[in-house]
């Protein structure tokens, strides 16, 4: 298989081609068997244990390896050729993981589609990523998937559930796993100028991830995880199909996230580890339930995707005993530095933790100049083994998210301590972070925009205790036009965008301000809502 399926190759010679063929020679260095050898071992020597656990549902070793070998030999029955691409669209639970396992033994690309993404979301990605079967539920909120994928080159729609034959052993003998140096699985993530790109990834940025975590949080076999983050986010990547997996560890899984329903499993399962975005532990904290369920059993919460604060973090360490231990980074970097359980309480929640050497983390100033040896304040970039292979078949993406010299960048500004500890001051990419999921504002204005009463809009941050930031759109009205919020909803729904591209907010203005340069001042426009109540 070549580093990018065909049509999706760097320019030869490039600095990005380069780079990914330096990443690709690490194969071996952190791993050699991956998932599918760590799930038969775990199958071999203790099949009865459990892999996960989704309420009543719960996937032994066994029945994981067995059923993903009978789901990989049905994606062969259809045809699907090596490195083939399939889109996997489905809430969290067991099938999700027994599907992503069986598309690795098949030598089969996933293509993870985010359990609440919207029409334009979905199509966007499988279009892009050349997908050409689907593994779904009938039905994906409310529409019938048929036709949402209706005039894309779907070959092969498989519908859950269904029970696949048991495979020969001819199929068993055909099934040719991917290595932990190919392209594995292809997931969005939210783009600066509009719609989602596709991360490329193999399993080897995730096995070093998962020798990190192990570290950072002390695991073991005898923990226990849950996981409340949907499989196809780089978070879940190592929180629910590396880690525990490699570690012969069950994790518990959600369909959809509920606060009370997240305490009640804590207790129930005993759980050691909870992994959720900062959003999540706080609606936990808010929910009466927590003074009620017994909580002891947790060691530790690894929590990231937007800032940690301070004060909720600690009330949360205070009320359970476990500490919260956080990576820094992206879908699209991985880890630049991290918090371990040898930190103190100060390093752990003020602090986004110690660079990671193997990262080589730099930082840039606006100019480009290196201010690493100084400290920063600079845009935090980095060059190592959890860094991602790039974008798919996007080189005008790939050619932002790089330095001309090879520096994968994040968009956030940094400083670094004499003792090496990160801090994040400020953002330069035009995100809003609602719930740990980044929402590209350009994205929210085009689509807000399609409004025929929209004459001009801005999408900004207005901070919210429980997700950190909410979406507000900031609009100028054309003349004699009228607009209020649930009708520019009504509107976004209808046209298919994902709700966490819906404004929660709608400020009218009679214009926007500008900088010198003659953009909108959205710094001016943070600080003016931060200060005025929201009016609709």
């Amino acid at each position: 298989m070549p580093v990018f399926p065909p049509g999706a190759e760097p320019p030869p010679g490039s600095v990005h081609a380069r780079y990914v063929s330096d990443r690709l020679a690490e194969a071996g260095r952190w791993g050699t068997g991956g998932l599918v050898a760590a799930v038969r071992e775990h199958a071999h020597a203790r099949p009865d244990a459990f892999a996960f656990i989704a309420d009543d549902d719960r996937l032994t070793w066994r029945r994981f390896d067995g059923e993903s070998d009978a789901f990989a030999a049905l994606l062969l029955r259809t045809g699907l050729r090596r490195g083939d691409r399939v889109g996997v669209l489905l809430p969290d639970g067991v099938a999700v993981h027994v599907v992503y396992l069986a598309a690795l033994k098949a030598g089969v690309v996933v293509v993870g589609i985010g359990p609440r993404a919207g029409r334009q979301e979905v199509r966007h990605l499988l279009a892009t990523a050349r997908a050409t079967a689907l593994v779904s539920l009938a039905e994906h909120r409310g529409e019938p998937v048929a036709s949402l994928v209706d005039g894309l080159p779907i070959a092969h729609h498989l519908v859950l559930p269904l029970r696949p034959e048991p495979p020969t052993e001819a199929e068993l003998s055909a099934l040719r796993p991917l290595g932990v140096d190919e392209i594995h699985l292809l997931n969005g993530t939210s783009g600066t100028t509009g719609r989602p790109k596709c991360v490329v990834h193999n399993q080897n940025r995730w096995l070093y991830y998962h020798e990190l975590a192990v570290e950072a949080g002390a695991f073991t076999p005898d923990d226990v995880f849950l996981t409340v983050i949907p499989a196809p986010y780089g978070f879940a990547q190592w929180t629910a199909n590396f880690t525990p997996t490699l570690l012969g560890a069950p994790t518990v899984v959600m369909p959809r996230f509920d606060a009370d329903r997240a305490l009640e499993l804590i207790e129930r399962e005993r759980v050691t580890v909870v992994c959720c975005v900062s959003t999540q532990f706080i609606m936990m904290l808010n929910s009466p339930l927590a003074e009620r369920v017994d909580l002891s059993s947790l060691r530790c919460m690894f929590t990231g995707g937007e800032a940690v604060p301070f004060e909720r973090a600690a009330e949360f360490e205070r009320r359970t005993g476990a500490a919260v231990l956080q990576f820094f980074g992206s879908n699209e970097t991985g880890a630049l530095s991290r918090t371990t359980v040898t930190d103190t309480r100060e390093q752990r929640l003020r602090t986004a933790g110690r660079v990671i050497e193997a990262m080589n983390v730099r930082l840039f100033a606006d100019d480009g100049t290196d201010v690493t040896a100084t400290g920063g304040p600079g845009q935090a970039a980095c060059a190592g083994p959890a860094t991602c292979l790039g974008y798919f078949a996007d080189d005008e993406a790939n050619a932002r998210l790089f330095t001309p010299d090879g520096w994968m960048l994040t968009g956030d500004i940094c400083t670094v301590d004499a003792d090496g500890y990160l801090r994040v001051v400020d953002r330069k990419t035009d995100f809003i972070i609602r719930g740990g999921k980044n929402v590209s504002a350009a994205a929210v204005e085009d689509e807000v925009g399609t409004h025929p009463a929209v004459a001009m809009v801005a999408a900004v941050a207005v901070p919210d205790p429980v997700y950190g930031e909410r979406v507000c759109a900031v609009v100028v009205l054309r003349a004699g036009a009228s607009l209020d919020l649930p009708a520019l909803r009504e509107h976004l729904g209808a046209r298919g965008v994902s709700p966490e591209n819906w404004p929660e907010r709608l400020e009218l203005r009679d214009d926007l301000p500008r900088g010198s340069g003659g953009k909108v001042a959205k710094a001016q426009l943070r600080e003016e809502l931060r200060e005025t109540p929201a009016r609709g």
